[in-house]
């Protein structure tokens, strides 16, 4: 079992969790965290090597380095896991922001309970981004979701109950959806008299689905409920209140990774499965998801809280990629995919950024701050250089992956669909304002209050999470052929030939 790589994301996590539960003090804690994430970081990196070697001697399947085990025969539910240029790409992006994520809980309180209720989130993560079989997908799903109510009303501050609880029972009425979605995908699963199967290759290789009426019902259901996860209008309430409440590696996983499973949800089952219903049904959801990108967007600019304009700017940005999506053609699902990975590592940075400023001055409203790049320069940088990013400066992410988008969305020639891309082209101007709002008022000026005079800038460990961050954001936007063609075949597939892309 143990000789696929792709398990290792899976037990690396609980050999985490392990030794955290057996550690005595905070330094073996901090030890077992650091060491797991630098193995985890190797590995999707090895992966990411092995892949690409395996595309360039022309493996052509739509999945590398699978394998099946049998968990349930009755259901045929398996363990069943393999990756796509995709995958990889999610893995990689979890894997940087579990180490950053480390680094930035150096000093948190309880941090036994704290790093096994965080490990147990990524080990969902890693297991829903590897898992090919619907019922493992969901199950891992879940597990990720799960844990984020004890690390919200535990260690979370503000109106952490009431977060905790919202984003809670949200998320669970959009697994409702889902779970319907994924049993009624399994019943008709079955293809000319075959067994009922899970695994999404073999179900969009039999094409059980095709000129299936029943998947008119299983888009919208497995769409809503994936979306729900990643902040569509109107299901998006949750997310400003969570991230606002959450600890500081809890905001960065939960935007940078965690609301991502909404989108590679959305991609890999609703689109992946039944690409006959999205092109039918795609207008429905591109009209919530477009007033997603721009009602984020004019929502971050009347925020005074720092993480919930980040916040806003999260549900903007997440409903672009679901924007994206939708215009099922090859430029703008690839420029998706790229927004993910920008979007990941921009907001786990000013999530990073917005907690260890908070650590400092014990508040995240931006009329109560001023003058912080003479108190504490680093920090100051890093954070312009975030806000950058965010509002597409040539040359880091946020500008290629967001242009890709918006090219591609205008391929299409039809009035409807440029003129939603012309309205999310506007977010770009609306996320300027509130970006360079939030950089005058929090940096430069007056110092806003003379006991900030006495603060420290960043130390040595929030230093590195910040600077490995900040090189990965710099690095889509400088070499941003490496992970469109890291991401292309999964899009020259046949199984995509229902879509029409081109």
């Amino acid at each position: 079992m143990l000789e696929n790589i792709l398990i290792y994301f899976v037990v690396v996590p609980l050999l985490m969790m392990a030794g955290i539960y057996l550690s005595r003090s905070r330094a073996q804690i901090r030890a077992v965290a650091v060491t797991g994430s630098v193995v985890l970081l190797g590995l999707s990196t090895w992966l990411l090597v092995e892949y690409l070697g395996l595309r360039a001697a022309g493996e052509t399947a739509p999945m590398l380095f699978t394998d099946t085990w049998c968990w349930f025969s009755p259901l045929n539910i398996n363990l069943a896991v393999g990756v796509d240029g995709i995958s990889v790409a999610m893995l990689l992006l979890s894997s940087i922001i579990v180490f950053a994520g480390s680094f930035a809980s150096w000093e948190i309180p309880q941090p036994k309970e704290f790093f096994l209720w965080l490990i147990l989130l990524s080990t969902g993560v890693f297991g829903f981004f590897i898992s090919i079989d619907l019922f493992t997908m969901f199950m891992f799903y879940e597990v990720a979701l799960i844990p984020m109510y004890l690390l919200i009303g535990v260690w979370g501050s503000g109106k952490k109950n009431y977060s905790a609880m919202k984003l809670t029972l949200m998320l669970m009425g959009g697994s409702a959806f889902l779970m319907l979605g994924l049993i009624g995908i399994y019943y008709q699963s079955a293809n000319a008299g075959g067994a009922h199967t899970w695994n999404i290759v073999e179900i969009a290789q039999s094409g059980c689905l095709d000129n299936n009426n029943w998947q008119y019902l299983f888009f919208p259901l497995t769409f809503v409920g994936f979306g729900v996860l990643g902040a569509m209008f109107p299901f998006h309430t949750w997310s400003p209140d969570g991230h606002a409440s959450a600890p500081t590696a809890v905001s960065m996983l939960h935007a940078g990774v965690l609301m991502k499973l909404g989108g590679y949800g959305c991609f890999r089952v609703a689109i992946y499965l039944m690409p006959q219903a999205a092109n039918e049904l795609a207008w429905i959801f591109l009209i919530l998801t477009g007033i997603s990108v721009v009602y984020g967007a004019f929502s971050a600019c009347v925020q005074t809280d720092l993480k919930y304009i980040n916040a806003y700017s999260s549900v903007s940005h997440c409903g672009l990629v679901l924007f994206a999506i939708l215009m099922l053609n090859t430029t703008a699902m690839t420029g998706a995919i790229m927004q993910m990975l920008s979007h990941g590592l921009m907001t786990a940075l000013f999530f990073a950024l917005i907690g260890m400023i908070y650590g400092r001055t014990h508040t995240r409203d931006i009329r109560l701050m001023g003058g912080l790049m003479k108190i504490m320069p680093f920090l100051a940088v890093c954070y312009v250089i975030a806000g950058l990013a965010s509002l597409g400066l040539p040359g880091l992410s946020g500008f290629v992956s967001e242009m890709t988008i918006f090219v591609g969305s205008f391929e299409h020639t039809d009035t409807f669909h440029r003129a939603f891309t012309i309205a999310a082209c506007s977010s770009i101007v609306i996320t300027a304002v509130y970006i360079l709002r939030v950089v005058g008022k929090l940096l430069f000026g007056p110092v806003y209050d003379e006991h900030h005079l006495t603060l420290t800038d960043a130390t040595w460990w929030e230093r590195l999470s910040t600077i490995t961050l900040i090189i990965c954001v710099a690095a889509i936007g400088c070499f941003p052929n490496f992970f469109s063609d890291l991401i292309k075949f999964t899009f020259s597939s046949e199984i995509f030939a229902a879509i029409g892309l081109n």
